[in-house]
C-alpha cells in the first residue's frame, strides 16, 4: 500500500479562551490515501472545521503528528507551510472569500501570481472554463450569483492543481439547486483530476456520495466508514 497522503497521529488542538484552555480535538488518528472522497460529519463544535484547518496549516497541532503530503507540519515554518498549501492542497470555504475589487479572473489568478507562474491569468482561464464560468471572467464578486461565487472559489482552489482539495461546508450558504450544482460540480472535478477530496458537510445526503465518512463528536472521530453509495 503506498502512503497515504494525510496521516495524523494522536493529534490535539487546544485553544485559548477566556474561561481557560479548551481542547477541540482529543487525539485524532486518521490516514487518509490518495485520490479517495471523505466526508467528515458531525454536530457543531465536535471540531469538523477545526480538523481540516489543522489540515491545511491553518491551525497548528497542540500536539501529534501531522503529515501532509509528505510534509512533516512541526518540522515547517509558518513560510514553508504556505508554500506547500499554495502548491498542493486547495481550500473551498462556505464563505466564498473572495476579494470584492478583483474580478473573477483575478481573484482565480491571484493564488498563482503569489507564487510567481508566469501563465497565472492563462491557468485562470482554463479553471474559470472548467466551472463553466468563462463568460463572467471579467465580472466582479458583487456581479455574481452566490452559485457563482463559490465556483471561482473552486476554479482559484483548483488553479495550482492542487493534490488535496478541503471544503468547508461549501453548499452551506447556497439554495438547495444551486448548492446540488456545487457539489455536482466537486465530485466531477475530484473523479477527472484524481485529486483526494476532504469535504466537511452537515448534509449526508452529500456525505453518502463520498467514498468514506467520518464521524466526529466532541473532538474525537467516533466512526469511520465506507459509504453505501462509495
Amino acid at each position: 500500500m503506498s502512503e497515504p497522503i494525510i496521516d495524523l497521529a494522536s493529534v490535539r488542538l487546544t485553544l485559548a479562551s477566556r474561561a481557560g484552555p479548551v481542547g477541540i480535538l482529543q487525539g485524532v488518528d486518521l490516514t487518509v490515501e490518495k485520490g479517495q472522497s471523505v466526508a467528515i460529519v458531525g454536530p457543531s463544535g465536535s471540531g469538523k472545521t477545526s480538523l481540516l484547518m489543522v489540515l491545511a496549516g491553518l491551525e497548528r497541532a497542540s500536539s501529534g503528528g501531522v503529515c501532509v503530503a509528505g510534509h512533516e507540519y512541526a518540522a515547517m515554518s509558518e513560510d514553508e507551510l504556505a508554500v506547500m498549501r499554495g502548491a498542493r492542497i486547495g481550500i473551498v470555504f462556505q464563505s466564498f472569500h473572495l476579494v470584492p475589487t478583483m474580478t473573477a479572473l483575478e481573484n482565480v489568478a491571484l493564488p498563482l501570481e503569489f507564487a510567481g507562474h508566469r501563465g497565472a491569468f492563462d491557468v485562470a482561464r482554463e479553471r474559470l472554463a472548467e466551472v463553466g464560468l468563462e463568460a463572467r471572467a471579467e465580472h466582479y464578486p458583487a456581479q455574481l450569483s452566490g452559485g457563482e461565487q463559490q465556483r471561482v472559489a473552486i476554479a482559484r482552489a483548483l488553479a495550482p492543481d492542487p493534490s488535496i482539495v478541503l471544503a468547508d461546508e461549501p453548499t452551506g450558504n447556497l439554495d438547495g439547486r444551486t448548492g446540488r450544482h456545487v457539489a455536482d460540480l466537486l465530485f466531477d472535478l475530484h473523479r477527472r483530476r484524481g485529486v483526494t477530496l476532504v469535504l466537511v458537510t452537515h448534509d449526508e445526503r452529500l456525505a453518502g456520495e463520498c467514498g468514506r465518512i467520518i464521524r466526529m463528536a466532541d473532538g474525537r472521530i467516533v466512526s469511520d466508514f465506507k459509504a453505501v453509495a462509495a
